[in-house]
């Protein structure tokens, strides 16, 4: 995979953004916001600044791996037949399935949705040709994270699957792949989790902090479920709960507290308030 478009240039997009050109592929974003594409450029340089920190890179790695990105405004600007491109729009159908149908248009050999509880066969229905197309459920920090879950659409072909995990071999991760059913494995798993936190808050069984520290300590988890919510964003996540909610029934109800705060605009760390405070 040598040429890599990546439709949105917010947290997760970046992520995949620094991911592919860290594996030497050139990536070009899609980004209509000239202040979100500075953040997204920003971002980057300093990650690699990071990895050269860490001895990960050195200097001149570094300064390539920014060359490699580009960003452009609209999905008509990509050139035609790209090797794969990945959306990582809201969580909304209708903006995806805007998305998608530009994509499209664009012919690249296989296209992938970063997706973490819309069904891939329903984001399919608006593609000719629904063969090339898979999920690709990346996690944040991108680079963090070894996992990518590929989840398989009905028309999905074995040469898509294929294809799609040798890149994320290229990219240095893992994959699973899993069935098209809502909330797929991963995001049920840790939406479950998060969600009880949230309960737990909200009837006073401790404060955030421990109830973090009990999942740190007591299960190894790298972030706490209320951290990891606020890094992820409250909006996803209530958006998330209510798409599994009508899948799955009532243990995926949002409780009070996220639909509240949600609200009233604290959606975690992109606001600068959540479940903690954020700075900076």
């Amino acid at each position: 995979m040598q040429d890599v478009a990546v439709i949105g240039g917010g947290t997760m997009g970046t992520g995949i953004a620094y991911v592919s050109a860290m594996s030497g592929a050139r990536v070009i974003v899609v980004e209509t916001d000239d202040a979100r594409a500075e953040t997204m450029r920003n971002t980057i340089e300093k990650t690699a600044a990071g990895g050269v920190r860490r001895g990960k890179l050195d200097e001149e790695q570094a300064r390539a791996l920014a060359g490699r990105v580009s960003r452009i405004g609209a999905v008509s600007e990509l050139p035609q037949c790209m090797d794969l491109a990945i959306e990582t729009v809201p969580e909304r159908l209708d903006i995806k399935h805007q998305v998608l149908k530009q994509l499209a248009e664009r012919r690249p050999r296989i296209i992938g949705t970063n997706t973490s509880a819309l069904s891939i066969d329903t984001l399919a229905e608006v593609l000719p040709g629904p063969d090339c197309f898979l999920g690709m459920h990346f996690f944040n920090p991108v680079w963090s994270f070894k996992l990518v879950e590929l989840i398989r659409g009905q028309a999905t072909s074995e040469d898509t699957l294929t294809t799609a995990r040798r890149f994320v071999e290229q990219i240095g991760k893992e994959s699973l792949t899993v069935r098209d059913i809502p909330g797929f494995a991963t995001t049920r798993l840790d939406l479950i989790a998060s969600l009880e936190a949230m309960r737990m808050l909200e009837s006073g069984v401790a404060s955030a902090e421990d109830i973090d520290r009990a999942a740190e300590l007591a299960y190894q988890h790298p972030v706490g479920p209320l951290r990891l919510s606020d890094i992820v964003g409250l909006d996803v996540r209530l958006d998330i709960a209510r798409i599994l909610e009508k899948a799955h029934g009532e243990r995926y109800r949002p409780p009070e507290i996220l639909i509240e705060m949600v609200a009233r605009g604290d959606l975690g760390q992109k606001s600068g308030r959540g479940f903690f405070e954020w700075k900076g």
